[in-house]
């Protein structure tokens, strides 16, 4: 861990602890599972992330989509084919949001605290997804982001005086978002709903899985896959760092997007593309 990740998540605990003195003092961390340490993806790290690992990327992927959604999909598999880059955080720097965070392009890490468990990944932004965990029900007014609201009750299902469960219902999003790279879409009104379900193997406490399922207006079903993660087995792991801006080549200019290089000029994304306007750029006389 660097110094300045180290800094960050001791801040933020003591900052809660300071926030709720009792609380802090209550706390038995003996409670609740171990999720210390750094987290990747169990299954295809070095593939194409994809929505449910248990398939191939793009249409193997056999998304329950509406007519309507399907189309959209297949726009996109053309555009990628055609070299508009699959990738995020694409010409907007926007973030992938839910569900795709959770496929952990990025490695993540989790903080467990009585109230609030933050689920940290590095990726197009520094998000600190917050899981509310203290009884509240759900506000009258949220404003609605990219990760959503979460409100989670942690469950001793096997009952051994111990949580063994994380289960999150998380709704309140904003647009657009994708269920992955190969450009599944939801619906544009954003009234997606997210149920998991967190739990360590228990045959191995250095796998996780994320039983997720998603019930949005593009899918003709809830779509649920099991999402696995496994601990970095470095005590110290480091964390890469991902400043946008520096990492994407391409941009959006009107409806059309361009590749960029290094020395800051446009190029193509499929043959045949036609170049930007040049409508205030009147030619030199």
């Amino acid at each position: 861990m660097s110094r300045a990740h180290e800094a960050a998540v001791l801040a933020l605990v003591a900052a809660l602890a300071t926030a709720q003195p009792g609380s802090a003092r209550a706390f038995d961390d003996m409670q609740y599972p171990d999720l210390h340490g750094q987290w990747t993806r169990a299954a295809g790290g070095s593939d194409e992330p994809r929505f449910d690992p248990a398939k191939p990327p793009g249409r193997a992927q056999e998304p329950p989509l509406t007519e309507e959604y399907q189309a959209v999909f297949e726009a996109n598999l053309r555009a990628h084919e055609a070299g508009v880059p699959a990738t995020w955080p694409g010409p907007a720097c926007l973030p992938p949001g839910m569900p795709a965070q959770m496929t952990a392009y990025r490695p993540l890490e989790f903080v467990v605290l009585p109230a609030i468990t933050y689920i940290r990944i590095d990726y197009v932004r520094d998000t600190r997804r917050r899981i509310y965990t203290d009884g509240r029900s759900w506000p009258a007014e949220v404003d609605d982001g990219f990760d959503g609201y979460s409100i989670g009750q942690w469950l001793d299902e096997d009952n051994d005086g111990r949580y063994d469960v994380l289960a999150v219902e998380t709704r309140h999003f904003k647009g657009p978002r994708l269920f992955d790279l190969s450009g599944i879409p939801l619906h544009e009104d954003n009234e997606t709903v997210i149920r998991e379900r967190i739990f360590l193997d228990k045959a191995d406490k250095d796998l996780l899985h994320d039983e997720m399922t998603v019930i949005d207006h593009a899918l003709t079903r809830p779509w649920t896959v099991l999402k696995s993660y496994r601990r970095t087995a470095d005590p110290r792991p480091q964390w890469p760092e991902y400043i946008c801006p520096w990492e994407t080549n391409t941009i959006r200019i009107g409806t059309e997007i361009y590749l960029t290089d290094r020395d800051g000029l446009l190029h193509p994304t499929r043959k045949g593309q036609p170049p930007p306007s040049l409508k205030y750029f009147p030619a030199q006389r």
